[in-house]
């Protein structure tokens, strides 16, 4: 095993799997779209740390911490638990939420001062590339998954996930698109309506058809097109939750990021 010494500024694209890190000081360090599943720590000072991600079968001096942490969440976000009914019914409900928050989300950044929706802190997307990400996400799991459609799926200026921007462009996508604020608020409403549609109008029998997934995830894994509606509905609470974060940090006087 190779090994690193002294001050390193940043790793970047290196497979650490099963590295050993030792007597080393990574206070204030950063880590994104960084896998550290099976991951041990022993012995380690953790003080002021911020973690957000997919966190399950996490220990922390032996208590399982996710079960702790699902219900802190339900509990401060009561819209969150909607996703636990992944029925017809359940996921109905859960758009009239999400819709209805968003909405509000979209009046509080229309009074915030003029070019808040380009506004990036922290290294995250802006309040407009986010509305361009749900596009994306709507586009992939409902037109290619709930749906099956293959011919003019992806909106041009759809902002897709880092780890799937490489081959973004082969779906249609554009990486230099710059889109108006209004257009980004026209399609991305009109997907809303597309997902509302298709809930009022799939029966079970559809819902509970086999779905391929889009090209980004594991083609070996089964969905079927009710479960791909819900993949939608989650990415429109996650994503809520980070744009309402990054809006409270603007507010507070936040830096932009460069």
């Amino acid at each position: 095993m190779n090994q690193i010494t002294g001050r390193v500024d940043g790793i970047e694209g290196a497979d650490l799997r099963g590295a050993v890190v030792r007597d080393a000081d990574m206070s204030g360090a950063s880590f994104r779209e960084v896998a550290l599943n099976g991951v041990r720590m022993r012995g380690v000072e953790l003080a002021g740390a911020d973690i957000d991600g997919e966190i399950y079968d996490l220990r922390i001096n032996g208590v399982e911490v996710e079960p702790l942490v699902e219900a802190e969440l339900n509990r401060r976000y009561p819209e969150r638990a909607l996703l636990q009914d992944r029925t017809l019914s359940g996921l109905r409900t859960a758009l009239d939420a999400y819709e209805r928050m968003w909405e509000a989300t979209v009046e509080r950044v229309a009074s915030m001062p003029p070019g808040t929706v380009d506004v990036s802190v922290d290294d995250e997307w802006s309040f407009a590339q986010t509305l361009r990400h749900l596009v994306f996400c709507t586009d992939g799991w409902l037109r290619w998954g709930a749906q099956g459609r293959r011919d003019d799926v992806f909106w041009p200026a759809g902002v897709p996930h880092s780890g799937f921007a490489a081959g973004a462009p082969g779906l249609g996508i554009d990486p230099a698109a710059t889109p108006s604020y209004e257009e980004v608020l026209e399609v991305r409403r009109s997907r809303l309506r597309e997902v509302r549609d298709y809930l009022a109008t799939v029966t079970p029998d559809q819902a509970g058809s086999p779905a391929e997934p889009p090209p980004w995830m594991d083609q070996s894994e089964a969905f079927v097109a009710a479960q791909c509606v819900w993949v939608v509905l989650t990415e429109e609470w996650h994503h809520h939750r980070y744009a309402t974060r990054d809006l409270d940090l603007i507010d507070a006087g936040a830096a932009p990021s460069t």
